[in-house]
């Protein structure tokens, strides 16, 4: 069920939307194991080393939804995010897919796993500075199969919390000095549009 089908846009090219730099080389600037930094004209951002991309999972059930929180050197301290990881990441796994990857990561991150994974499409979560594409999976049929915390290194908290709890939850976060990743307004969708919906 990928969104946005049937809107009019072919192939992602709108008339007269095109960048001049567009058409001029990339050039690598910089690369790390896991990022590279990028030119394009005068256009500079960051990607994903060898082509890596993120699973996000959005995982609501019975009222609930199950958030992840873990420590994020970039932004110095703590972050509540949706479960996440990357796909094809680990050696030999580099046809790896997205809702395999969602799977493996819900269950490592979270300890639960899902009977259903259905791929919600390809969304970019920064495209102004990074070039790195996310797939959002929604997992469904969720059972309790481990503790979950991430693999050894990672030191994930989880959280399952009430969908009618969420903004005290955020609120909370926020006034202990945790971060708060942008795909959580999927969980405040209603509450920020409010009768828009």
């Amino acid at each position: 069920m990928p969104f946005g089908k049937g809107d009019g846009i072919a192939h992602g090219q709108v008339d007269g939307l095109r960048d001049p730099d567009a058409d001029l080389p990339e050039e690598i600037r910089w690369q790390g194991k896991f990022i590279t930094a990028k030119t394009r004209g005068r256009w500079e951002y960051v990607g994903r080393a060898r082509g890596i991309r993120a699973a996000v999972i959005l995982a609501v059930e019975d009222g609930h939804i199950l958030l992840v929180e873990q420590y994020r050197v970039p932004l110095g301290k703590p972050c509540i995010e949706l479960p996440a990881g990357l796909i094809g990441d680990e050696d030999g796994g580099e046809g790896e897919v997205a809702l395999a990857a969602a799977g493996r990561e819900l269950e490592e991150e979270t300890g639960y796993r899902a009977a259903r994974l259905t791929n919600c499409g390809e969304f970019y979560s920064s495209p102004g500075m990074v070039s790195e594409a996310f797939t959002l999976v929604r997992a469904q049929g969720l059972t309790k199969v481990g503790d979950g915390g991430g693999v050894a290194g990672e030191n994930i908290a989880v959280h399952r919390v009430p969908l009618d709890g969420i903004e005290d939850f955020i609120t909370d976060a926020r006034v202990r000095g945790a971060g708060i990743d942008t795909r959580i307004l999927l969980a405040l969708g209603q509450t920020i549009l409010g009768d828009g919906l």
